[in-house]
C-alpha cells in the first residue's frame, strides 16, 4: 500500500467543497505514519463471524475483479457477530471535506449506565475475580454516553477534530444503520495497533493500564510515574501481552516483546504499551487471519476470553457493536493495518453514542474505574465541545 499523506487541518474544513455523505460511502484511516482514504463501494465482502474472516477474504480476492485490490471496514467487538468490509470504488490521497458548522449539542447527556450503576457492575466483577474458584483473571467493562446534535453530525468533521492529536490513528468507517435517518459511522481516534503485516513482518502495539493526563506539567509527570509504578496496571497489561505473544508464537520464527511496558501518551491519557514484533514462518498468512487470531484481546475483552465475553454480555446494558472491534484494511497480498476501535463514537444523523471501557482485575477499585472511563470520554467530548465529564 502506497503512503497517502493527508495534511488537511481541521480549521480548513469550511473552505472546501461539500460532499453528500449519504450518497458517498467514505472510509478514512489516518495514522502517524500514513493515511488511507477511500470513496464508494464496488463490492461488499459477504459478512460473517470473525473466525471465518480470512477464508472469506481469500475467496473474495480469488475471484476476478476490477478496481482496487483492497478491502476496508470494521470487525465488531463480539466475534460471533457480523463484520462490515467492502471493496471501495476508488482510493485517493486527498481528503473529502464538507462545509459544516461546529457541532452543537441539544438536550442532556445520557449515561448508559450512570456512573453509580457502572461502579456497581465493577464491584460485582471484582467479587467474581476474587473468588478462589473463578475462571476470570481480567474483564473489561464498558459504558457509553448518548448525545444529540442540533444538526446531523458529519463524521469527517468529528474525525478532523480528533485528529488534532498526532499520537493517535483517526478513522471513519461506515457501519450498518440501526433504524433512523441517514447512514451510520464509527468515528474515532485510537492509540492502539492490533496488528500490522507487511510480508513476513508482524507488529502489534497493545495498550492496557491508563491514567488521565493533567494540564499541569508537574501533576502530569506524577500521573505518569504513578502509572509506571502501579502493580494493578502492570498486572492488567501483562495479560494482554502474554495473550498476543502466545497467539503469535506458533506462526512465527520468533516473537520479540519489550521486557517492560513503556509510557504511551495521547492528548488526554497516559497508557502502558508494549511493542511486539514477529517474523512469520509463512508470509502468506494474511492480516485478516491475524485479526481473527488475536481479536478480541484482553485489552478490550479480558481473559480467559470466553468467560470474559459471557460477563460482558450479561453486565453491559448497551451492546458494543463495532466499539472495541477492529478497523482497518487488507489487500490481495494479505498485507494490512488493523487498529483497535476505541476512543470512538457511533454517529447516525443527530444521534451520537460515545464509548469507553476499563480493565477490571482483582485489585480494581470501582470509583477509580468510573474515573478512568470518564477520562477516556474526554477526547470525544472535547471534540464535541464538552469539557467537563464530572456529571457523567
Amino acid at each position: 500500500m502506497n503512503e497517502m499523506l493527508i495534511n488537511q487541518a481541521a480549521d480548513e474544513l469550511t473552505q472546501a467543497p461539500a460532499i453528500d455523505m449519504a450518497d458517498t460511502p467514505y472510509f478514512l484511516l489516518r495514522s502517524p505514519q500514513q493515511a488511507l482514504e477511500a470513496q464508494g463501494v464496488r463490492a461488499r465482502l459477504p459478512s460473517g463471524p470473525t473466525a471465518s474472516l480470512a477464508e472469506r477474504v481469500d475467496a473474495f480476492f480469488a475471484a476476478p475483479r476490477s478496481g482496487p485490490r483492497l478491502l476496508v471496514g470494521a470487525v465488531p467487538f463480539d466475534p460471533e457477530q457480523a463484520d462490515a468490509l467492502y471493496q471501495p470504488d476508488h482510493v485517493s490521497g486527498q481528503p473529502a471535506v464538507v462545509r459544516v458548522e461546529t457541532p452543537t449539542l441539544v438536550g442532556d447527556v445520557l449515561a448508559e449506565p450512570p456512573a453509580q450503576a457502572y461502579a456497581g457492575a465493577v464491584a460485582t466483577a471484582v467479587t467474581e475475580l476474587q473468588r478462589a474458584d473463578s475462571a476470570l483473571e481480567k474483564v473489561v467493562l464498558a459504558r457509553s454516553l448518548r448525545v444529540t446534535t442540533a444538526q446531523p453530525l458529519h463524521p469527517r468533521v468529528l474525525a478532523a477534530r480528533l485528529g488534532r492529536d498526532p499520537s493517535v490513528a483517526t478513522y471513519v468507517v461506515p457501519v450498518p444503520s440501526e433504524g433512523g435517518p441517514g447512514p451510520a459511522w464509527l468515528v474515532g481516534a485510537t492509540p492502539e495497533l492490533l496488528v500490522s503485516k507487511r510480508g513476513e513482518r508482524v507488529l502489534s502495539h497493545p495498550l492496557a493500564g491508563s491514567a488521565r493526563r493533567s494540564a499541569d506539567p508537574a501533576e502530569d509527570a506524577r500521573a505518569a510515574e504513578a502509572l509506571l509504578a502501579s502493580a494493578k496496571d502492570h498486572d492488567e497489561h501483562r495479560h494482554v501481552v502474554e495473550a498476543i505473544v502466545e497467539a503469535l508464537t506458533p506462526l512465527c520464527h520468533r516473537v520479540e516483546a519489550q521486557p517492560q511496558p513503556t509510557l504511551h501518551a495521547t492528548a488526554t491519557m497516559w497508557h502502558l504499551g508494549t511493542r511486539i514484533h514477529g517474523t512469520l514462518k509463512d508470509a502468506s498468512v494474511s492480516s485478516a487471519a491475524l485479526v481473527a487470531l488475536l481479536h478480541p484481546t484482553p485489552a478490550v475483552c479480558g481473559t480467559p476470553r470466553h468467560p470474559a465475553l459471557a460477563l460482558i454480555r450479561q453486565a453491559e446494558p448497551v451492546a458494543r457493536g463495532f466499539y472495541a472491534g477492529a478497523v482497518g484494511w487488507t489487500d490481495a497480498q494479505g498485507d494490512g493495518d488493523w487498529y483497535v476501535a476505541i476512543r470512538c463514537a457511533r454517529v447516525q444523523g443527530t444521534q451520537v453514542r460515545l464509548y469507553a471501557g476499563a480493565g477490571i482485575v482483582a485489585g480494581s477499585q470501582p470509583d477509580l474505574e468510573v474515573a478512568e472511563t470518564a477520562a477516556k470520554f474526554m477526547a470525544l467530548l472535547t471534540a464535541l465541545g464538552v469539557h467537563d465529564v464530572r456529571p457523567f
